[in-house]
């Protein structure tokens, strides 16, 4: 265990000493570089910034106008509670777009239920396994300009509720 507390709290300093030495090896001027790469990350920065701004103000206004509730009880309904708890579903919505915001969502279930709890195990389990699909999507897609994404979507959804489907049979596993 020491051991793996040591390399955490070494392994970016000596990341970065590697790369600084290896710079100076190849004889390249490394501080012109780091600020072309910050150019760049800049750059890449002002152009996902409106992308954003939209996912962050449009998640807002699901939690606020309550459409949030509305079609987690509809998807409870049709799913059924038996196999997915329904306070876990607006979780999953808000997941597929923001994660901080189904952090908050998550955090709201770990002080109800307690972190111990299956709900709290399914919770964590299915934020460590799924992704936020249209946010990563909109971010990628938005930067090289790709309009038609393909199969990417479904593809993405399927494996966001595999990641929920496993997170509800490990829970019940572990509990």
């Amino acid at each position: 265990m020491n051991v793996l507390l040591f390399l955490s709290d070494t392994i970016i300093p000596l990341m970065i000493f590697y790369i600084v030495v290896t710079g100076l090896v190849q004889k390249q001027n490394i501080y012109e570089e780091f600020i072309h790469g910050a150019q760049d990350g800049f750059q890449t920065v002002i152009k996902i910034m409106p992308t954003l701004v939209g996912l962050m103000v449009a998640v807002g206004i699901l939690r606020a106008s309550g459409l949030l509730d509305a079609v987690s009880a509809a998807i409870g309904n049709l799913v059924g509670s038996r196999f997915v708890p329904s306070e876990i579903i607006p979780v999953f919505i808000v997941r597929l777009f923001s994660n901080s915001a189904a952090t908050g969502l998550a955090l709201d279930i770990f002080k109800k239920y307690g972190t111990d709890s299956m709900l709290g195990y399914i919770t964590s389990i299915m934020m460590s396994s799924t992704e936020t699909v249209f946010y990563t999507m909109s971010l990628y897609y938005m930067s090289v300009k790709i309009k038609k994404t393909r199969w990417t979507l479904p593809g993405a959804l399927v494996s966001a509720a595999a990641g929920l489907a496993a997170s509800v049979v490990i829970a019940n596993y572990l509990v």
